[in-house]
């Protein structure tokens, strides 16, 4: 076995998982190359490496899944590895096998491995030759709609469509009945396409409730493999996982080892040599099956990272330069327990809607890891995932963790651009998790719960309609002191949390503002404004907040919570067209047109699909608001729009 070794490395990819990459081989000794699309000229990755060189245009296709314009761009800096990182091209066997052709260390498996193994079908006939438990299912190479729906009569409703290429949950739909399964299966066909470039999809029978419990594996060119114990990552919206830890409530000794000696046997038989993770459907019952294995380094590498101590990106390097891994199945060790969150630019009350823009205030906590490439100012563009930022807590125990990960989050100011930060505090608070019990289930079941309107909504709506009210470039300017006159109250109206509140801000004589809502009257002292921190009381208590103004928008950081705040004082009243209520169906984010469902002509009922638009590599069916008659359509397939843009036009009851 010869080594390989290599001092430069182009890393082929974007953002957290870029500068993570970055980190470890610094430490080590290597030069980094950064790659970078227009979108991410400014991008802080880009920034930070020795070098960057341009692939291409906004659009992934035209960019990051361009397998010779990395090749070139590796020539062109002198790189003489290259580190895919996730997602992208990570599982892609050509990048491996382009890579090896242009004399280039590929940080990563054998391309007969990613084919083997990152094909979901392939790793199911590898899994089932093996013994391996599967998930019931079908794989075939007929992938006829007819023949598909067939296949999911036999095995049985709800069933699991999945593409077989890539991850994350693209390419993924759960179908209750065969009257939704044409409509999904196009679905998830074109996502699959649009993100892997592969449109073929496999069925699988849905397992009700289990738990996402993946093993983390590696090996070397020499026969070498270990795990390093197992990841449950249950909590996920849209098949995506937005909370993972490590070890997993529901996994015992004997239960990780029995999973853990499967993994290393499956990666053992193929000659496995890099990371690589293992994912098993835990039931109730405390049976598990396999579902797929993940050729690369997960997003959620640093829980692992956190209970063995080691650096998962350093084990990649030593085993890609031919190295021996350097550990036994008895060196791995765990201590304490590892929670991580996915900070990410949606809007979880809107369905987790995607959302971009600029984050103008972006500041995360000291106290717990954070992976993340963002800082005040940066544009988050709609061409990618969602996923913003990595949040970790390590702590004695599971409760610990979790605590810990909660304050951390309560320390988050991002400001300018919606994310999940609150939905996510809400997650880890909830019994269910706490207690260790939450399934795939969990935000499902849980939903209305988790995005309950906040107890204080009233309070925080008259502190935001003071601050709206001193911080008025036209009014009087605060001048932290007593005031010689009472004001009279003028009309605030706000939009806090979805909700309008309705509310009058007056100025009381000795300085103190008094804010009326719902004949309800919050009494606030401002003692201090230092930049974008106030010091109040409200109603006799004193605290802080960090907060900032935008034009008509006002953020505040507030016991905790992030909440943005519109100013709708001399804003039109809303009208049925912001709805479809007017029959002009408009973009609900920035995005990409993936199909239009209908024609000029057509009749249409209200929540009938119309358009379909991808943003941030998920798809979002936009439907009419009315019934009627298509009348037209003012986008194509493939075309890019922006957010309101009306897409298609229905006259009503014609």
């Amino acid at each position: 076995m010869t080594s390989t070794p290599f001092s430069k490395i182009l890393i082929a990819n974007r953002g957290e998982i870029a500068l993570r990459i970055m980190r470890t081989a610094r430490r080590l000794g290597y030069g980094v190359v950064a790659v970078y699309s227009d979108a991410d000229r400014d991008a802080l990755h880009v920034r930070e490496a020795d070098e960057a060189i341009r692939i291409g245009e906004a659009l992934p296709s035209q960019s990051y899944l361009k397998i010779e314009a990395i090749i070139a761009a590796a020539q062109a800096s002198g790189a003489d590895a290259v580190h895919p990182g996730y997602g992208f091209l990570a599982e892609n066997e050509d990048l491996a096998q382009a890579c090896r052709d242009a004399g280039l260390v590929f940080i990563g498996p054998s391309p007969d491995s990613i084919r083997a193994m990152g094909n979901k079908a392939g790793a199911k006939e590898i899994m089932l030759a093996a013994g391996v438990p599967c998930v019931p299912g079908y794989q075939g190479a007929d992938q006829s709609d007819a023949v598909m729906l067939a296949e999911a009569n036999r095995i049985g409703f709800p069933v699991m469509i999945k593409a077989v290429a890539g991850g994350g949950g693209r390419g993924m739909r759960l179908v209750a009945d065969a009257t939704a399964f044409p409509d999904a299966l196009r679905s998830a066909r074109s996502e699959a396409q649009g993100a892997f470039g592969d449109p073929t999809v496999i069925l699988e029978r849905a397992i009700a409730d289990p738990r996402h419990i993946e093993i983390q594996v590696f090996g070397d060119r020499h026969g070498n493999a270990v795990h390093l114990g197992e990841r449950d990552c249950s909590v996920q919206r849209r098949h995506q996982k937005l909370i993972e830890e490590a070890p997993s409530p529901a996994v015992s000794v004997p239960l990780r080892a029995r999973m853990g000696a499967v993994a290393v046997a499956a990666v053992q038989s193929i000659g496995y040599e890099g990371a690589g993770t293992l994912e098993f459907l835990l039931d109730t019952s405390g049976e598990f099956y396999f579902m797929e294995m993940n050729t690369r380094l997960q997003v959620e590498h640093p829980v692992t990272e956190a209970i063995t101590g080691l650096d998962l990106v350093e084990l990649q390097l030593r085993v890609a330069s031919g190295a021996p891994l350097g550990l036994e199945q008895e060196d791995i060790t765990f201590t304490g327990h590892a929670i991580e969150v996915r900070l990410c630019s949606e809007d979880a009350g809107h369905d987790f809607m995607p959302q971009s823009g600029r984050m103008a205030l972006w500041q995360m906590p000291g106290e717990i890891r954070v992976e993340h490439a963002l800082q005040s100012g940066s544009d988050i563009p709609p061409f990618y995932d969602s996923m913003i930022a990595k949040l970790i807590s390590h702590g004695e125990s599971r409760d610990a963790a979790r605590r810990q990960l909660i304050h951390g989050l309560e320390q988050t100011a991002v400001f300018g651009v919606t994310t999940n930060l609150a939905f996510l505090a809400a997650c880890l608070a909830h019994p269910a998790f706490a207690k260790g019990e939450a399934t795939t289930a969990f935000i499902g079941q849980h939903r209305d719960e988790l995005l309950a309107p906040r107890a204080d909504a009233a309070s925080e709506a008259a502190l935001a309609a003071v601050l709206l009210y001193v911080s008025d470039p036209f009014a009087q300017p605060w001048r932290g002191g007593r005031t010689l006159a009472a004001s009279f109250p003028v009309p605030v109206r706000v939009e806090l949390d979805h909700a309008i509140h309705e509310l009058e801000v007056g100025r009381e004589r000795d300085g103190g503002y008094l804010a009326t809502l719902e004949n309800m009257a919050y009494r606030i002292e401002i003692h201090a404004i230092d930049g974008d921190t106030v010091r109040f009381s409200s109603n006799g208590v004193m605290e802080s907040a960090r907060f900032l103004r935008d034009g008509d928008r006002l953020f505040m950081l507030h016991r905790g919570v992030t909440l943005a705040v519109r100013d709708l004082t001399l804003a039109a009243p809303t009208t049925a067209a912001s709805n479809g209520g007017d029959g002009k169906v408009r973009a609900a984010m920035n995005g990409r047109v993936v199909a239009v469902l209908v024609k000029p002509g057509e009749k249409v009922e209200v929540g009938q699909p119309v358009m379909t638009l991808e943003a941030m590599k998920m798809e979002h069916v936009h439907t009419a608001g009315i019934a009627g008659t298509v009348s037209a359509i003012d986008v194509a397939e493939g075309e890019q729009v922006t957010t309101g843009k009306i897409v298609v036009e229905i006259e009503a009851g014609a």
